[in-house]
C-alpha cells in the first residue's frame, strides 16, 4: 500500500476529498487541486457548494481567480453527495470543533463525518483529521469508528493521521502553501505516506513526528501559548490602568529587547476559531488524568472577563460626563475578531454588544468588513458608512477592532470621546478626548 500511494502522489493521480468548506478547507482544497490532484471538497451547506461550482470565492485568503480557474478546468468541484467518498484517496476532515453550552468539547461534527466516511471508506486510503482537538482524538474516536463501519484495518488496509491545520485569516505573509506542515500518524508507513502528500503542495517544510498524539498535543500547545501570554499582558493592562501607566508604551519598550521577549497585546476578548476554544479542549481532557491545568485556566478566566471589563471602563467614562450606560449611546468601531478580516466567530465584541443591550445602551455598530452579523440567531447590519453625524451622535465611541481601512483622524475630530481597546488610535497626536484600555 506504501508504495502503491506514494507512486500515486508522484504521478498526481491521488483523487483529494476535503470535508469541510470553511475558512481551513477551501484553501486546503484550492491548493491540492493547483498542484494537479483532482479535488472534491464535501460540505452539507447548498450555498458553499453552489458557489465553488460557480466558481465563486467566499474566503478572504483564497485567490478568485483560482477557483475559477479550477472550477472551469474541471479540477475542483463540490458536492453534498457523500457517496463519492468511495473514489478518494485522501480524505482531510476540516470541520469545526467548537465548545457546547458547558464550555466543553463538542466533537460531533468530527464524529458524524468520520461516520459518514466509514460508510465509503475504500482500502488503500489516506484519512487525515486538521480540526483542533484534544490529544487522542485520531486514535480513540475517528480510528475505532473507521475501522467497525469499514470493515477495515487501520494500517494495513488503510492510513490514519492528525495533521493540524494552520490558518491565519488576514495573514498577509503566511498562508496555507508557504506554512510548515506537522504530521503524525497510525504507524510510521501512514507517517511517510501523509507527509508526502502534503508535502507535494507546500513551498514549506513537513515536520513528522512520532504519533498524531504529539500533533494533536503541538496544536493545543501552539493556541495555548498565545492565549496564556495574552492573559499575562491582559491582566498587566489592568493593573497599569490603575498605576496610570500606558501598558502599551511599556510594551513597545519590552520589545526593543533583541531576546527573550515577543511581544503580545491586550484587548477587549479573545476571538476566532482557535485560540479561545483550544484551551478548554485540553482542560476537559487533563482531568481525566487527574491534572488542574491552573495556570491554563488563570489565563482562560483573565481574557473571558476582558469584555466586562471594558463595560465598567465604559461606564466610568461615560460617569465623567454625568452619563450611565443605560440609554448612552454607543457606537461600536469593528465587529471581526481581528483587523482587516470579515471573520467574527467567538468575536469579544459580540460580548460587549451583549453586556452594552443588558444595560440597555443604545448601540450602532460600523465594520467596514463585516456588513452584516449573527446575534441571538439574528443577521443584524452594521452601519453603511461612518459619518461625521454618526460620531457626533454618540456619547462613546468604542473601538474593539483596529482595521486599517478607518480614518481614525476622522473618528478622533468627530468623536465626543473614544475609549480605544486596540491602541488603534496611536498616531494621533490629540488625545484629549481619547481613553486607552
Amino acid at each position: 500500500m506504501k508504495d502503491k500511494l506514494l507512486k500515486k502522489i508522484k504521478d498526481r493521480k491521488i483523487i483529494v476529498g476535503v470535508i469541510g468548506l470553511g475558512y481551513v478547507g477551501l484553501p486546503l482544497a484550492v491548493e491540492k487541486a493547483k498542484t494537479g490532484f483532482k479535488t472534491i471538497g464535501f460540505d452539507i451547506q447548498k450555498e458553499k457548494i453552489n458557489m465553488v461550482n460557480e466558481g465563486k470565492n467566499y474566503i478572504g485568503d483564497v485567490v478568485d481567480a483560482d477557483i475559477k480557474n479550477l472550477v472551469k478546468n474541471e479540477i475542483l468541484s463540490a458536492t453534498a453527495d457523500f457517496s463519492f467518498i468511495k473514489d478518494m484517496d485522501f480524505i482531510a476532515i476540516c470541520v469545526p470543533t467548537p465548545l457546547d453550552k458547558h464550555q466543553q468539547p463538542d466533537v460531533s461534527y468530527v464524529k458524524e463525518s468520520v461516520i459518514t466516511i466509514s460508510k465509503y471508506l475504500a482500502k488503500e486510503t489516506m484519512v487525515v483529521l486538521e480540526s483542533t482537538t484534544y490529544p487522542g482524538t485520531t486514535r480513540e474516536l475517528i480510528k475505532p469508528i473507521l475501522e467497525e463501519g469499514s470493515g477495515l484495518k487501520c494500517g494495513e488496509d488503510f492510513y490514519l493521521g492528525f495533521s493540524p491545520e494552520r490558518v491565519d485569516p488576514g495573514n498577509l505573509v503566511y498562508n496555507t502553501k508557504n506554512t510548515p506542515k506537522v504530521v503524525g500518524a497510525i504507524g510510521r508507513d501512514a507517517t511517510e505516506v501523509i507527509s508526502e502528500m502534503y508535502r507535494t503542495i507546500l513551498d514549506d517544510n513537513v515536520y513528522k513526528v512520532f504519533s498524531p498524539e504529539i500533533a494533536e498535543m503541538e496544536k493545543i500547545l501552539e493556541n495555548i501559548y498565545r492565549n496564556v501570554n495574552i492573559g499575562l499582558v491582559n491582566e498587566l493592562a489592568i493593573l497599569c490602568h490603575r498605576m496610570k501607566i500606558d501598558m502599551w508604551e511599556v510594551i513597545e519598550a519590552a520589545k526593543t529587547k533583541p531576546y527573550g521577549f515577543q511581544a503580545f497585546y491586550p484587548g477587549p476578548g479573545l476571538g476566532g476559531h482557535c485560540i479561545p476554544l483550544d484551551p478548554y479542549y485540553l482542560s476537559w481532557k487533563a482531568r481525566e488524568y487527574n491534572f488542574h491545568t491552573s495556570m491554563i485556566e488563570s489565563s482562560m478566566i483573565i481574557n473571558d472577563k476582558m469584555p466586562e471589563y471594558c463595560i465598567e471602563r465604559m461606564s466610568e467614562i461615560l460617569n465623567r460626563f454625568q452619563k450611565s450606560l443605560n440609554a448612552s449611546n454607543i457606537l461600536i468601531l469593528g465587529v471581526a475578531y481581528k483587523q482587516d478580516i470579515s471573520d467574527y466567530r467567538e468575536s469579544p465584541a459580540l460580548k460587549v454588544i451583549e453586556l452594552l443591550k443588558n444595560k440597555d445602551a443604545d448601540i450602532k455598530c460600523f465594520d467596514p468588513w463585516v456588513k452584516e452579523f449573527q446575534y441571538n440567531n439574528k443577521m443584524l447590519k452594521t452601519e453603511v458608512k461612518l459619518t461625521e453625524e454618526l460620531l457626533q451622535q454618540a456619547d462613546l465611541t468604542v473601538i474593539l477592532t483596529a482595521h486599517t481601512n478607518i480614518d481614525y483622524d476622522f473618528v478622533q475630530k468627530n468623536s465626543k470621546m473614544i475609549f480605544d481597546t486596540k491602541n488603534a488610535m496611536k498616531s494621533i497626536i490629540k488625545r484629549k478626548n481619547i481613553e486607552i484600555l
